[in-house]
């Protein structure tokens, strides 16, 4: 299987170069932090994913770690994939999450705690079916392809 490094292709899946995404993500970051979180945030609709901030424990350093992720609703839980820009590695947040399962997140207008756990079976090939249906045009079965392990599907469901 081909990873991100090898190529950028893999049937009709084109990946930019890895700068372009980490300068994206700076970028959005930035955003957020200059505008007051007034920007870099919003709230899913049927076709569109949203952006959450993720704070997370550090599992070596104990401090906070933010991320902002893509996500969707599924009744009361909040789902995301846990990828790194469709590479190889786990993002940090993803294995901070499984040192530390509670976290907390922010969503345009509200903050909410979270404990986190991995879709498995029957439920993640459900919450993949709907990533699926986000963001028309894209192929997320060929981008998932670039990978050599599965992406894991991270549900976060409230805590009282």
């Amino acid at each position: 299987m081909l990873s991100v490094s090898e190529s950028s292709t893999a049937g009709s899946a084109r990946i930019p170069p890895r700068w372009v995404i980490r300068t994206a993500w700076v970028v959005h970051r930035a955003l957020y932090r200059v505008s007051g979180g007034r920007f870099g945030l919003r709230r899913p609709t049927a076709t569109v994913y949203g952006m959450m901030r993720l704070h997370t424990i550090g599992r070596r350093s104990g401090k906070e770690r933010v991320a902002i992720v893509a996500y969707f609703e599924d009744g009361p839980d909040l789902i995301t994939m846990a990828m790194n820009g469709w590479d190889e590695p786990s993002p940090a947040w993803w294995i901070n999450l499984r040192a530390t399962p509670e976290a907390t997140v922010d969503l345009p207008g509200s903050q909410r705690r979270v404990r986190a756990r991995e879709a498995t079976g029957a439920e993640r090939e459900r919450l993949w079916g709907v990533f699926r249906g986000l963001e028309e045009g894209s192929d997320l079965d060929a981008l998932a392809r670039l990978r050599t392990r599965e992406t894991p599907i991270v549900v976060l469901e409230p805590v009282a």
